[in-house]
This record gives C-alpha cells, sequence and structure tokens, in this order.
C-alpha cells in the first residue's frame, strides 16, 4: 500500500496478465509480478488500486487479482521492518477494511524473504 503520488523509483512493465502497463515500485513487488505471472489460477492482475473514498483517495493497494475459479485476492507487499511501525499498521488496516467492505476476505501480505545467516560462521 502507497501513496498514489508516490514519487520514489519506478519499474514498467508490460506482462500477458494484465491489461495496462505494470507499475512496481519495490523488488518485493516486482518479484511478485513474475510469481503472479507464472501461476496457472492467476488469469489476470491489477497494479497500485486506488483506494476510493478512503483517505480522500490517497493511497492505493498493491495487487487486486483475478482467479480462475472466479475469486479476487487483494495483496500488499510489505518490507519486514516495516511491520513494526504503527503508522504502517494503521494504513493496513485501512486497506484490510476497505477490501472487506466490498466482499473481498482473501486479502494478505507479501514479504520480502527473510536473509539466512550462514549458520557456519
Amino acid at each position: 500500500m502507497k501513496k498514489i503520488n508516490y514519487k520514489g523509483r519506478c519499474e514498467k512493465r508490460k506482462v500477458s496478465k494484465c491489461e495496462e502497463v505494470c507499475r512496481t515500485y519495490s523488488k518485493i513487488q516486482s518479484a511478485f509480478v513474475d510469481v503472479l505471472e507464472k501461476d496457472e489460477e492467476v488469469i489476470s492482475f491489477e497494479c497500485n488500486v486506488r483506494l476510493r473514498g478512503v483517505a480522500d483517495d490517497k493511497y492505493s493497494s498493491d495487487f487486486v487479482i483475478k482467479k480462475a475459479d472466479g475469486t479476487t485476492m487483494i495483496r500488499e507487499c510489505v518490507w519486514r521492518i516495516n511491520l513494526q511501525k504503527p503508522s504502517y499498521a494503521k494504513l493496513l488496516d485501512i486497506s484490510r477494511n476497505y477490501w472487506r467492505s466490498k466482499g473481498i476476505t482473501n486479502w494478505g501480505l507479501v514479504i520480502e524473504k527473510k536473509e539466512v545467516a550462514d549458520e557456519g560462521k
């Protein structure tokens, strides 16, 4: 979840399961696009979907995903370190409640892999 007018790094890609140009703003988002492209259960997805009527329309959810069985999933990409920040947790709650109010309960997080330290050291 991020602000609509985010000014950071943006990677633009055309992928088969996304109608528009897919704009990713982090390595997590970019890697997740690759996962969605390979997943046979996913028929299409949208990136950075604006949360209309919430917080003055300033925020967007990272992915709205349509599956072959007709269900919709929402996924927010989060850096592990941000999970401990109360302000970030509040934004995630806003997202989850927004989508729940739309009847979508399959809401979740995509978190980067935790680096595993070399056990031999």
